[in-house]
């Protein structure tokens, strides 16, 4: 057995400490998960000079050590993000309680009463990458939802999540919530998202946030149960009756608003019927913003400031102020194109076509399909959950963005007056 002060011990008593949090919090009312949440917002709001201090000392290694723009830009905070997760808190705590919750039930004729009803996970495990707020955002969504959480957080992002994790654990205390509910583990570095992954027993379901790099590592290495939140080559398709304003305004806030994020239009495709009304004006308007364009031949010979794309660009999440761009024949070219090279994020077509709108919604096999609508929309914050633990690309338990209701299982209840089967 290895002796007390080794990593592994170490970490095993932090995910012995997590399963004893957890049962507690499977039972905690929601008055004091959500004085919980308050006592959060207060400390993450009450500590911001300490975050933005730690912060910067993150990106500082982060441009001495080469880390992209679209990683720092994801990595910073400042006080207008940090006053933004603390809102977010805020609105996690005035959420419907999901634990408990009946789903479906009846009355079998033998007289016993039969109920689905929503329990917690238990111990939830997430490793991302130089995304602090996913530290926050997932300890608010797990205590709501009555699941401890145990974080891995990257060397990127270290300085700042102790910062992060101190001031929550702090906050817990202070309302009688044992604070090893929400633990990071960063300390043990690679070897500790290593234990992480094969956790089983101690960690109920692992969530990867990051990189296609990380997440295929997470999924092919883990013993514990992945849910899988997709790396975004997101895609937006001008259907040849698109509204020129509709697709410039779509096209611009897709791609220039927040480039660095999952939901940031990558590759953009015009039906060729519209290609000369439209290509102009909406690759004008992104290389007036510095985006960079990456274009087919079909796409060169109507907008020439551009540079040739490369069989790669069709597959990849740039993540920076570069989009891909391809004239196709039709609508049935733009969904073979999707289907081949989209990581089932997110999706939205630009039409007045009511059939091609729905055939689109119908045929696009992806967690999140749009009619004339930008792609940032595809964020849990939007879409009504105050903060998300991510966006499953997967279809098992749970696809698109994920809330609260997403952190539970289920269990059936059965309750009888001495019944016995014949």
């Amino acid at each position: 057995m290895p002796d007390a002060h080794s990593t592994t011990l170490s970490l095993a008593d932090m995910l012995l400490d997590a399963r004893t949090a957890a049962r507690s919090l499977a039972t905690a009312t929601t008055a004091s998960k959500d004085a919980a949440l308050h006592a959060i917002a207060r400390a993450v709001t009450d500590g911001t000079d300490r975050i933005v201090a730690a912060n910067a000392l993150d990106l500082e290694r982060a441009r001495e050590t080469g880390l992209p723009e679209g990683m720092r830009d994801r990595l910073r905070l400042d006080a207008d993000r940090i006053a933004g997760l603390a809102a977010a808190v805020t609105h996690v705590a005035s959420l419907t309680d999901p634990v408990g919750e009946s789903i479906r039930g009846s009355r079998l004729p033998n007289g016993l009463t039969v109920t689905e009803v929503r329990v917690p996970f238990g111990v939830v495990g997430v490793i991302y990458e130089a995304r602090p707020n996913v530290t926050v955002d997932i300890a608010a969504l797990a205590l709501k939802s009555g699941n401890a959480a145990v974080l891995r957080g990257g060397s990127a992002a270290q300085q700042t999540n102790r910062v992060l994790v101190s001031l929550v654990q702090g906050a817990l205390d202070s309302v009688g919530i044992p604070g090893t509910a929400v633990q990071t583990i960063d300390e043990f570095g690679r070897d500790g998202a290593r234990e992480l992954m094969r956790a089983r027993g101690f960690i109920d379901v692992l969530i990867p946030r990051g990189s296609a790099n990380l997440i295929d590592t997470v999924v092919r290495e883990s013993t514990v149960p992945v849910i899988e939140t997709g790396a975004g080559v997101v895609h937006v398709f001008l259907d040849e009756s698109a509204d020129l304003r509709w697709a410039t305004d779509i096209v611009q806030n897709s791609k220039v608003q927040r480039p660095s994020v999952c939901n940031a239009l990558e590759t953009l495709l015009v039906h060729e019927a519209a290609a000369e009304r439209l290509l102009p004006t909406v690759l004008g308007e992104l290389r007036a913003a510095g985006v960079t364009v990456h274009a087919d031949q079909r796409t060169l010979g109507i907008f020439a400031d551009a540079v040739p794309a490369t069989e790669e660009d069709w597959a990849t999440e740039y993540n920076s102020l570069d989009i891909s761009v391809a004239v196709v024949d039709d609508l049935d070219a733009a969904l073979r194109h999707i289907d081949r090279y989209s990581t089932h994020h997110t999706e939205s077509i630009v039409t007045e076509n009511v059939r091609n709108a729905e055939r689109f919604l119908a045929e696009v096999d992806s967690a999140v399909v749009m009619v004339n609508a930008s792609t940032r929309f595809t964020d849990g914050a939007q879409f009504g959950f105050g903060a998300e633990v991510g966006i499953s690309t997967q279809k098992m338990h749970a696809r698109g963005p994920m809330g609260l209701s997403e952190l539970t299982s289920t269990k059936w209840v059965v309750r009888g007056s001495g019944q016995v089967r014949g």
